[in-house]
């Protein structure tokens, strides 16, 4: 469970949110309100899948990842620059624990740019905070 003092620290980088877990739900709550969770899903997806060891996963862990986020027309397609796009599909058949790492860093950027500072300034955001210096006010003023 986090503290006051971790939710202000969320603010000063997306990491801080991506590495805790309710401060992860608060942004991909966030995200959902504007209609772009898929990135933040892409990019657990990547991370999820450079940890994965047996080549057997690899191959189907590239392949759903591929048919979720990358190829024309997925369900959860992400909004990358053609090049990357392209790279990863001609590569897609013998895939490595790189192969998404242009279009991983690519969301990242989009993320720690765009969304970030507007989820910082969001309702969602504002009420965490709230509710965790709420908290802490209760568990230091017993007596009030």
């Amino acid at each position: 469970r986090s503290n006051a003092g971790e939710t202000m620290a969320w603010s000063e980088s997306v990491d801080t949110v991506l590495a805790n877990k309710e401060g992860l739900a608060a942004f991909r709550t966030f995200l959902k309100s504007e209609f772009s969770e898929e990135n933040v899903e892409f990019w657990l997806a990547c991370e999820d899948f450079k940890k994965t060891k047996s080549s057997t996963k690899i191959a189907s862990k590239a392949q759903k990842i591929y048919s979720d986020f990358i190829q024309a027309d997925a369900p959860k397609e992400i909004n990358i620059d053609f090049h990357t796009k392209n790279d990863i599909s001609q590569n897609i058949s013998e895939p490595t624990l790189s192969c998404f790492d242009a279009a991983q860093s690519s969301i990242y950027c989009l993320m720690a740019k765009d969304s970030f500072p507007r989820f910082l300034r969001s309702e969602v955001y504002k009420e965490l905070v709230k509710k965790h210096q709420d908290r802490n006010q209760k568990r230091w003023l017993p007596f009030l």
